[in-house]
């Protein structure tokens, strides 16, 4: 008994190990540097949400009352800025795309990306947004290196400009790879402008997966204050209890 015991506990150890190896070798992503701390760079975020992805990306479980709320925009800003679907104040973000049409234009309805950073991280979304390049052979036009063959058109090409693909020699009997993307025509950004864009817009995904995390640090603020007024009042209580011991 003692002995399968010990032989579970090494076969965890050793599944866990493999785990850890093989996330190790997974692609390394650039930190994003994004968070739900920069309400301004919120608010940049969702413009760009709203303006280039929710023609085709919905966040069902979303309202347009909760962003206005939680990113200091009146309700009025919200609808003449964010809504462009038709939907009512306190609707969720549905995108006004039909189900069939986004099956006849990409083979399959676009994701919704209420948790994607939940589900994938905000570097990946980061990483994604600046990893789209030129590939006449996609029939969307487009290839990403984060997600290869991904059946979704660049939505931010006019800001970034136009990467081609810096393929590495082909060994026999393997596909090329990418070694490098290559900025062919630039964007109405410039480089530094559109990697805080994608930093905006990442940060915003963030806050979408989980808009508690702002009310948390609101929070946090608070714990920390009582904690250090709790431990200053436990030190005079101590000195109190102990003044006539010595």
């Amino acid at each position: 008994m003692i002995k399968r015991y010990f032989l579970s506990i090494g076969l965890a150890f050793g599944l866990l190990a493999g785990a850890v190896t093989a996330h190790a070798e997974g692609p390394e992503l650039p930190s994003s540097g994004a968070g739900v701390g920069d309400q301004a760079s919120l608010q940049r975020g969702a413009k760009l949400f709203f303006n280039y992805c929710v023609g085709c990306h919905s966040l069902k479980y979303m309202r347009y009352s909760r962003i206005a709320s939680d990113l200091g925009l009146s309700e009025q800003e919200v609808m003449d800025n964010l809504n462009f679907t038709g939907a009512k104040f306190g609707e969720q973000v549905v995108s006004h795309m039909p189900a069939g049409s986004a099956e006849q234009f990409f083979g399959k309805a676009p994701p919704d990306l209420s948790l994607e950073a939940r589900a994938r991280s905000t570097d990946w979304i980061y990483a994604y947004l600046n990893s789209f390049y030129l590939d006449p052979s996609r029939p969307v036009g487009w290839n990403n290196t984060v997600f290869p063959n991904a059946s979704m058109p660049f939505p931010l090409w006019e800001l970034q400009g136009v990467q081609t693909a810096v393929m590495k020699p082909a060994k026999p009997g393997q596909d090329p790879e990418v070694e490098k993307l290559e900025l062919a025509h630039a964007g109405k950004l410039s480089p530094e402008q559109y990697q805080q864009a994608a930093r905006d817009l990442a940060g915003f995904l963030e806050y979408v997966s989980e808009p508690a995390a702002l009310q948390r640090q609101h929070y946090g603020i608070w714990v920390l204050l009582f904690l250090a007024a709790f431990t200053f009042l436990a030190y005079l209580l101590k000195k109190e209890y102990w003044k006539d011991v010595h």
